[in-house]
């Protein structure tokens, strides 16, 4: 089975996602957007062990905490490289939101569109949503129809596009080319509040449902 948990963490509320192989104890973490200590007691009970810290974008309320994070369990990091820039400019970043100082985290692979890995005996495959950022990206798990959504596809919204590197038309693709054929059954978990099935949205999102005409929010 694939276990999900989840934390929300810092000032934004951010989602952050432990995903686990319970036969293997083989986990990810996904977005650690700070909070260092609940996140790691998320590994418990069923003593998992971080294998990988994958970030969904560079946004500081999902990466504040993957340096700590990946200090303390070994794993390294990775993002798609659109984003590497983001992970740059997070010291200022933290004193304009007046964060704690952020150490950038060291970027050990570079993600990209298409690729795939295993978690354990579930496998796990990066699709690059782009719309948000430049770089970001969804984690999908096929066989389990769980998909992570980061900060592009939410319950009843979507990401917002007017921040740096925002692209409407990029994210209104992403969701509509990608996201929605992957299955009307598929449960999606976002990157802020609670998620839902890939289906609801396709039908009723207010933003990017089958209802609303391509581009209207352009």
């Amino acid at each position: 089975m694939l276990v999900v948990r989840t934390a929300v963490v810092g000032p934004f509320a951010a989602n952050c996602y432990l995903v686990a192989c319970d036969e293997t104890r083989e986990a990810l973490v996904l977005d650690p957007g700070g909070e260092e200590s609940r996140v790691l007691r998320m590994l418990h009970p069923g003593d998992f062990r971080v294998g990988r810290i994958v970030c969904t974008h560079g946004h500081i309320d999902h990466v504040a905490g993957a340096h700590g994070l990946s200090a303390s369990t070994g794993a390294p990091v990775q993002i798609h490289a659109s984003d590497a820039p983001f992970l740059q400019a997070l010291p200022r970043q933290a004193e304009q939101f007046g964060f704690d100082p952020i150490t950038p985290p060291a970027v050990g692979h570079f993600h990209a569109d298409g690729e795939t890995f295993a978690l354990g005996r579930h496998q796990a495959r990066i699709l690059h949503t782009p719309g948000h950022t430049p770089g970001s990206c969804s984690l999908f798990f096929p066989a389990d129809k769980v998909l992570f959504t980061g900060d592009t596809l939410f319950l009843g919204s979507v990401g917002r596009t007017d921040l740096v590197g925002g692209d409407f038309a990029a994210l209104e693709r992403s969701i509509r080319d990608c996201l929605f054929g992957l299955g009307d059954d598929v449960r999606f978990f976002p990157g802020h509040g609670p998620g839902g099935l890939i289906g609801a949205e396709r039908q009723d999102n207010p933003f990017v449902g089958e209802k609303v005409p391509r581009g209207r929010f352009l």
